[in-house]
């Protein structure tokens, strides 16, 4: 009894033979075990970026496009803090991708965010520093925010005051206190951000923490601390015990 053609022989008369898979999956497939073995730790910056492409970027070869990110902006986080128009400078990013690289940069800050406002914020000096990292670190300019806290070092709420140019943000002392009596805060941690990479406070920084913590003090509201944030690190004010 004549079966009829095969299978195969089906998908050459209707011309559906199937293609070769990329020469990239294979590399996708060990890269991917790699990390299930040994997580973030193990792996480069660039590879921890392919890995996120791999999605958003399902037809090409990831691994050129990473290694050209990390090439322009220097490291992983830098790329998912870059402005979406120079990351469409790079070859094989169009706009919807550069939208998609920062959509994992608001959840990654959304993520961090989210640890903060439950435990009293001096209580967890080292986690609070890499909130204020990962949200200020690779701006690429300035910004002064404000964590305003209760009498339990709870924190009320977390505002950005001023955002100014590569190397200068323009603060109002008397506005930050009118702020701080709106919210009934009995203290502030102070933060900004130094986009050249170097967290040491100028003069400016300086005079601006004592002019604060100065009319703050006798309406009960206490400064502690202004913390400057930078790529490679951080500065404490109060731990260099400039105010």
């Amino acid at each position: 009894m004549d079966q009829g053609p095969k299978q195969s022989d089906k998908n050459k008369l209707s011309g559906m033979s199937e293609a070769p898979q990329p020469h990239y999956h294979g590399h996708r497939d060990r890269l991917r075990a790699r990390f299930q073995k040994a997580g973030a730790e193990g792996m480069q910056d660039y590879e921890l970026l392919e890995l996120l492409l791999f999605r958003i970027l399902p037809r090409r070869d990831t691994k050129p496009i990473a290694k050209a990110l990390i090439d322009r902006f220097g490291s992983f986080s830098e790329v998912l803090s870059a402005p979406p128009n120079l990351l469409q400078e790079i070859d094989g990013l169009g706009p919807t991708a550069a939208t998609d690289i920062k959509v994992i940069q608001a959840a990654a800050q959304r993520f961090s965010k989210s640890k903060v406002p439950e435990r009293p914020t001096l209580g967890s000096w080292s986690e609070l520093l890499d909130y204020c990292h990962a949200q200020m670190a690779y701006e690429n300019k300035e910004q002064f925010r404000i964590l305003f806290l209760d009498k339990k070092n709870k924190l009320i709420a977390d505002e950005v005051q001023q955002v100014g140019t590569v190397d200068h943000t323009p603060v109002y002392p008397r506005e930050v206190i009118k702020r701080s009596l709106e919210l009934s805060a009995t203290a502030l941690i102070l933060l900004h951000n130094h986009p050249s990479g170097d967290p040491t406070p100028s003069n400016a920084d300086i005079q601006m923490t004592r002019a604060i913590d100065e009319i703050a003090k006798p309406l009960g509201i206490t400064v502690h601390d202004h913390i400057i944030i930078a790529k490679d690190g951080h500065a404490s004010l109060r731990g260099l015990k400039l105010f």
